[in-house]
């Protein structure tokens, strides 16, 4: 596969079953019900929200990006950013740079609505996600550890 085997662009209402099926790769904990209900609120929010896939010649969907606007996010310096819900390329994809165009193109749709920055996040241990962010100009500001206990 060459970079010009694949095309990036916004999510269509024919890719929902597509869309769900790498949403359920990248966050397999989540239950259906909640994917479902996430993506509800994503569809029903384009002023906000951004979805992009991305699209093998043949149709199939290889990868896709989850992008919003913020009001606040930590260690930003403006109150109006976008920022990387979650990017999922399937593995057998990986290296050919779609999800390098996948942020390129969510950082250009911010820089559309206004934002000076964007901004992301990677669960402490995920090297890989932490690595392909640094690769894409991003720098890590901070790191948190978030606690619980049941009190019974």
């Amino acid at each position: 596969m060459t970079e010009q085997n694949f095309i990036v662009r916004p999510l269509q209402e024919k890719d929902l079953s597509e869309w769900f099926r790498l949403r359920n790769m990248l966050w397999d904990e989540l239950s259906e019900d909640e994917h479902k209900a996430e993506m509800l609120d994503i569809y029903e929010h384009s002023d906000s929200q951004l979805v992009l896939v991305a699209e093998k010649n043949d149709g199939n969907l290889i990868g896709f990006l989850e992008a919003s606007i913020r009001p606040f996010v930590e260690d930003c310096h403006s109150d109006y950013v976008g920022y990387l819900e979650g990017w999922f390329v399937e593995p057998g994809y990986r290296r050919y740079g779609i999800g390098r165009d996948l942020v390129r193109t969510a950082e250009r749709w911010a820089r559309k609505k206004g934002c000076s920055e964007m901004a992301s996040d990677s669960e402490i241990g995920n090297d890989l996600s932490l690595q392909a962010h640094l690769k894409l100009g991003y720098e890590e500001t901070s790191r948190l550890v978030h606690l619980r206990k049941d009190l019974v």
